[in-house]
């Protein structure tokens, strides 16, 4: 049987503009299973980025129920919610989202600084991460010294440091190169399933949406259609 890891219940997301009134998400359920990719697709303004922020505790639904592991996100305040992401999610965006100041390393050691990882510890499981993303060369470059696919690398293993349960990667590949977006989510997807992960994946890219195991269409913040698919499993992707 198949297990749910998120359980969205009759969400809706509506936002005010003057005297209008936004339905970004509209009544939507949904159930994303453990250890799948699940992809939300969609055209711009169709809502999946507002939706894949209401499941991450980013944005708060104006009506319905969202439960991880049958806890009530919708109803955590912002030091629970701060706490829930540290322990739960790792986050891969768009534009990388980086700290310019920072190393490569330093960058991926963050979410285990915010865990409480010891020093020693923490420099070990960051560099582990460069050398799984094919960075270890650049553990000491910072961001402007590095490629736009070298940065998501590094975003990537930021993601997938400290093994969160839920991986969302909103637009991951859409400042990238087509060869280089091809690498990037052959390595998203590969370790999500090596480390037996959820991967929620929000584009427009129907080809990016082709490594999902189900592909949940969005239309005016509504669920157009689902589409259940059989991904072929990558081997090898890192070591």
């Amino acid at each position: 049987m198949t297990e749910n890891i998120i359980r969205i219940r009759n969400v809706t997301k509506v936002f005010q503009m003057g005297s209008e009134s936004i339905h970004a998400v509209d009544n939507v359920s949904l159930n994303i299973h453990k250890e799948e990719v699940c992809c939300l697709f969609g055209k711009s303004g169709s809502g999946k980025s507002t939706l894949l922020n209401l499941i991450a505790g980013l944005e708060k639904p104006t009506e319905g129920r969202i439960l991880f592991h049958n806890k009530h996100i919708e109803r955590m305040n912002e030091d629970q919610l701060a706490d829930f992401r540290r322990q739960y999610v790792g986050f891969v965006f768009q534009s990388y989202h980086l700290l310019p100041t920072l190393t490569a390393l330093e960058n991926v050691t963050l979410p285990l600084i915010f865990k409480g990882v010891s020093v020693k510890e923490r420099n070990e499981q960051a560099m582990e991460m460069l050398e799984a993303v094919g960075l270890a060369d650049r553990a000491n470059h910072k961001p402007f010294e590095m490629s736009g696919g070298q940065q998501q690398r590094v975003s990537i293993a930021r993601a997938f440091v400290n093994r969160p349960p839920v991986v969302f990667a909103d637009e991951p590949t859409g400042n990238l190169d087509t060869k280089t977006t091809y690498e990037m989510m052959d390595l998203i997807t590969g370790m999500a399933q090596k480390n037996h992960q959820t991967l929620v994946i929000v584009t427009h890219d129907q080809e990016l949406a082709e490594y999902a195991d189900r592909i949940v269409v969005l239309q005016d913040g509504k669920i157009e259609k689902i589409q259940k698919r059989i991904r072929e499993k990558k081997e090898n992707v890192y070591e």
